[in-house]
């Protein structure tokens, strides 16, 4: 199964209430898959990772999204939001003046993305 398809069927399986997802699972996942990147491989499971991360909110997430983000190559680099990390850091607020969409705007992309996948 290639990447896309894995991030394909865990936002299939995982949907997007995010309050009935297990935080220490999405992170046991990433972690895992950025020890186990090769160089090459496509980053949509790793950004579909990162963003559950984002839509959960916490903000102690914040250096494991950068390390996706930053540690392993600019593709994968490209692939994990800006905005997400900008939207943790500021407490989910607009910020207009730095292109920064509201939590909820940045939620309803993320969802409209990978809820019409497949």
């Amino acid at each position: 199964m290639d990447k896309e398809e894995l991030a394909e069927k865990l936002a299939a399986e995982l949907g997007f209430e995010f309050d009935s997802i297990s935080k220490a699972y999405i992170i046991k996942l990433l972690e895992k898959e950025l020890n186990e990147y090769k160089y090459g491989e496509s980053a949509e499971y790793i950004r579909l990772l990162c963003g559950y991360l984002f839509c959960l909110g916490d903000r102690s997430d914040i250096p494991l999204i950068k390390k996706a983000k930053y540690d392993l190559n600019m593709d994968v680099g490209c692939m994990i939001d800006g905005e997400w990390l900008q939207s943790l850091e500021n407490g989910g607020k607009e910020d207009a003046a730095n292109g920064i969409r509201s939590r909820e705007e940045i939620i309803a992309d993320f969802v409209r993305y990978y809820g019409n996948a497949g």
